[in-house]
């Protein structure tokens, strides 16, 4: 039944909006340090541009510290000057063997920023979302004018999309919170 392959695409859309998000939400700093600050760093490397993530072990030897030890030491130079171009906030501290990142205590008004800048990454995530069902809609009513569903058939399905476009907007909701709680933590 051609429904049933549409709720198949509709729910799998939704569902990498809200990876999407989530990735997108693990690139705003927070008190914590977390190697997905700077996994994604893309480094001039042996004549391509590579993620950090690809040369180098990625550590958090405690709640404030980045450590990055790279593979190959002669890349220590290239991957420090990635993470200041990068223009993330975070100063390297090479000492030869492996890079060190201090992550500083957030102030009261850039933890303020980063829960508008994360309010705004979910607004994005809602609209996918809801692009996803207008889309999944607009595939319902194409199905009924060519006689393929029922009048009946529409309204379940249409009730469907909507009860599930719900539950995902209240998942990206409820990862929000629980990201917004994270930055305001001191």
């Amino acid at each position: 039944m051609p429904l049933k392959e549409l709720h198949r695409q509709m729910h799998e859309r939704m569902k990498k909006a809200i990876e999407a998000f989530e990735k997108e939400l693990k690139t705003l700093r927070t008190g914590r340090a977390s190697t997905a600050l700077v996994e994604n760093v893309v480094v001039s490397a042996y004549g391509a541009e590579t993620p950090l993530k690809g040369l180098a072990t990625l550590s958090t030897p405690d709640a404030r510290t980045i450590q990055i030890q790279p593979w190959d030491r002669n890349l220590l130079g290239a991957i420090e000057k990635a993470i200041l171009a990068a223009n993330l906030g975070l100063t390297p501290n090479n000492d030869g063997r492996l890079i060190r990142i201090n992550i500083p205590v957030l102030t009261e008004e850039r933890r303020k920023e980063l829960v508008r800048v994360a309010h705004k990454m979910a607004e994005d995530g809602r609209v996918a979302i809801r692009n996803v069902r207008r889309h999944a809609n607009e595939e319902i009513r194409a199905l009924e004018k060519r006689h393929e569903i029922s009048e009946d058939d529409r309204d379940a399905a249409t009730a469907e999309v909507q009860k599930y476009t719900d539950e995902t907007i209240a998942e990206i909701d409820k990862r929000l919170a629980a990201k917004e709680k994270e930055i305001m933590e001191v």
